[in-house]
């Protein structure tokens, strides 16, 4: 890669452009099978794009707000904008009303781009009500063309008429410097009104850098990456668009996560970048089929997985062992890989941290799994596994040209290109976190011996018991959540003297108990059910085993349903979001020190 030669992502794109040319590019599902888009297809759809948007008044500056599901014409719009120096918006397609309007309003958006009728409902009339905003281009155009009260253009029809211009986009792409806002990502909220975070191109060229530094070791030759993480959170953006632009690598799009088993054995992609909460589910689906299956096939995937962990903590395998874990790589890892395709070089994992236990659990089976960190406001890679000295409980060392140290209250700090030129006008929260050219990230961590970066917790998350001892809730999360019988768990204890917990138990267990137990409806309807919760003791008993004194949950309820996007309890990049889970259940949770 020759990230020096370009001044910005689109001319990347471009010079890519020359030398793929007819080569497959983006695949999206059309008539029921994945078809391609070669480069070239791209290019003529960009520059289409970018003139028709140049008509439509955009300048070198303007926020154009995007909203769509992953697909071709996200790329195409957001280089489209990038390529007339104007800024890209990328809002999630999650967002309500409320969202769409803070994000305009507080962008500025002269314009937007939204693609399915559905999520046009409720842009349009945020984009009437937001005082900047002037049009509104749709992929499919809403069929209620009656009161919008805002000019609304099908994407047909602005593609017409940049055909019919012959402004040299190319040329016009060039002359954008490394320095300038490529796009400003509003923060998913876990917390307080999302803040829009301006990221520079030369910040995404870092974290490209950095990944493929960090990935050469595997051999990036023709790569394939399957995109289903939201494309607006910062790390599909960087991961799973600009870093396969720079290496020249195909992208297929999801149709969803609910066909992401089947998109993958379609793909057949050669890396993946997933967050915790996939990985815990497919984790929570494997073991649940192996339990259900038993007997043999049960003994063999248990050998498997103790084997590979020996393999993976460098123990000598006898002869005889040697032989047996040669033979249960055919008969059951070769399964487990052909389930993701059958040509997975590396699973990355990102935007919360795994629980080591999850990450041996897909090593064992023979798929590589590379923990990484980092955050919207450093583009986002700080840190990352490399394959030859892959560290479970870690998130891998600094990447390359990236500084890292920890403040004296622990908290981890980031410095070098990576890093955000600030919260677009928010200069308070700026100056809060970014100091002397240093990100505070708001993340506790530490070094260990090899240089690794260990994530603890979120700074405002820990946990201060009325004894004064700090509590990690992730890592007690984390272990609660390796059990199969619990899907999610949010542990809560500050001032208090020791910690109880909100409990999701998984479906499928779920539905499996009721019927032996004589029991109807969902969870909502035995949440406060006493067999129920007692049939859960043994497994917190298990848990608990694993805890230290003041990590251990002494008392604990079961949620009315789960964490969801839906219900605001979850970011949509699957992060819980504990102040709106403590404003539901705060009450109850409260009762059980009672």
């Amino acid at each position: 890669m020759a990230e020096a030669a370009w001044p910005n992502l689109a001319a990347m794109f471009f010079d890519q452009v020359d030398r793929y040319g007819d080569k497959p590019f983006l695949w999206a599902k059309r008539d029921g099978a994945y078809k391609p888009l070669s480069w070239g297809d791209v290019a003529a759809r960009v520059t289409a794009l970018a003139r028709g948007l140049m008509q439509m008044g955009i300048e070198p500056g303007d926020r154009v707000v995007l909203v769509s599901e992953n697909r071709p014409a996200w790329l195409i719009a957001d280089i489209a904008i990038m390529s007339i120096g104007a800024i890209t918006v990328p809002a999630y397609t999650t967002n309500t009303e409320a969202d769409h309007l803070h994000i305009l309003a507080d962008s500025g958006a002269k314009g937007a781009i939204v693609s399915t009728r559905k999520l046009a409902q409720r842009l349009i009339p945020a984009a009437v009500d937001s005082a900047d905003t002037q049009f509104v281009i749709a992929l499919h155009a809403p069929e209620d063309q009656t009161a919008r009260g805002i000019d609304v253009q099908p994407l047909d029809k602005i593609l017409e008429r940049g055909r019919a211009d012959h402004t040299n986009i190319v040329e016009k792409a060039r002359q954008w410097p490394a320095d300038a806002t490529a796009c400003i990502i509003y923060t998913s909220g876990t917390g307080g009104a999302p803040k829009g975070v301006m990221l520079s191109h030369r910040a995404l060229f870092h974290n490209c850098a950095g990944a493929r530094d960090a990935l050469e070791e595997i051999g990036l030759e023709s790569e394939v990456f399957l995109s289903f993480l939201p494309l607006s959170h910062s790390y599909e953006h960087m991961a799973g668009q600009f870093f396969p632009i720079s290496i020249g690598a195909e992208i297929y799009y999801a149709e969803g996560i609910e066909t992401l088993a089947a998109n993958m054995l379609e793909a057949r992609p050669t890396i993946m970048t997933a967050v915790p909460r996939l990985y815990e589910t497919l984790h929570h689906r494997i073991t649940l089929g192996v339990k259900k299956a038993g007997g043999a096939k049960a003994k063999m995937f248990g050998a498997a997985l103790d084997l590979g962990r020996r393999r993976y903590e460098a123990a000598d395998l006898g002869l005889v062992e040697k032989v047996k874990d040669k033979a249960l790589d055919k008969l059951v890892r070769n399964k487990v890989r052909g389930r993701f395709g059958g040509r997975l070089k590396a699973l990355v994992s990102g935007g919360a941290p795994l629980n080591p236990e999850i990450g041996m659990f897909f090593t064992a089976l023979g798929l590589r799994i590379l923990q990484g960190y980092g955050q919207t406001e450093t583009a986002p890679l700080i840190s990352v596994n490399r394959a030859s000295n892959t560290k479970m409980h870690t998130v891998g060392p600094p990447v390359l040209d990236t500084e890292v140290k920890i403040a004296d209250d622990g908290e981890i700090l980031a410095r070098g290109d990576l890093t955000m030129q600030g919260y677009w006008r928010n200069e308070e929260a700026t100056n809060a976190a970014l100091i002397d050219g240093w990100i505070h990230t708001g993340d506790i961590g530490h070094f260990d011996e090899d240089g690794h970066l260990v994530i603890t917790d979120r700074k405002k998350d820990i946990i201060v018991n009325s004894g004064g001892d700090n509590v990690a809730p992730q890592r007690v999360e984390g272990i609660i959540c390796i059990e199969p019988e619990i899907a999610q768990a949010m542990v809560y204890g500050d001032k208090r003297p020791h910690l109880v917990a909100l409990l999701v138990p998984d479906d499928a267990w779920l539905a499996e108990w009721a019927k032996a137990n004589g029991k109807s409806g969902g969870l909502a309807d035995l949440a406060d059910d006493a067999d129920l919760r007692k049939a859960l003791g043994p497994v917190m008993d298990r848990v608990n085993q694993n805890l230290s004194p003041i990590e251990k949950v002494r008392r604990y309820m079961l949620a009315g349903e789960p964490f969801s996007i839906d219900n605001g309890q979850m970011t949509p990049t699957m992060k819980t979001r504990r102040h709106k889970i403590k404003e539901a259940y705060g009450e109850a949770l409260e009762a059980l020190y009672g």
